[in-house]
């Protein structure tokens, strides 16, 4: 392992990853939906978010996605896109961006403060 430990970093770029890959999803929802057979794609990775052991997330969204997390919703249901639903999961995932980005903002912090501490004593 090197002086800097970049495994820190590791979970952030991970998410902003899946962040990303998301919007791209919601983008084109909102792009062809009015084009005939279109199905709607989403990225649901919460559940990944919220059980405490996100150092798998990758292996996890590969397993359950494929080397993409962006899956098609059934297209049998009756649900119909509105350009206001996708808007509002569009501003949930700028929400999860904000919090990915101080969490990745924080580690480099903590990393320079300990480098910092290390030269010094």
């Amino acid at each position: 392992m090197g002086i800097v430990p970049t495994h820190l970093l590791n979970q952030p770029q991970k998410m902003l990853s899946v962040i990303s890959q998301r919007q791209e999803a919601l983008s084109d929802n909102i792009a062809n939906m009015h084009t005939e057979g279109y199905r709607r794609k989403d990225v649901d990775f919460s559940q990944y978010l919220n059980n405490g052991t996100s150092s798998n997330l990758e292996v996890r969204m590969i397993e359950k996605y494929g080397p993409s997390p962006i899956s098609s919703m059934n297209s049998n249901s009756q649900e119909t896109m509105s350009t206001e639903d996708e808007l509002a999961l569009m501003q949930q995932n700028y929400l999860l961006y904000n919090v990915a980005v101080r969490h990745l903002s924080s580690t480099i912090t903590e990393i320079k403060t300990a480098l910092n501490v290390s030269a010094n004593g």
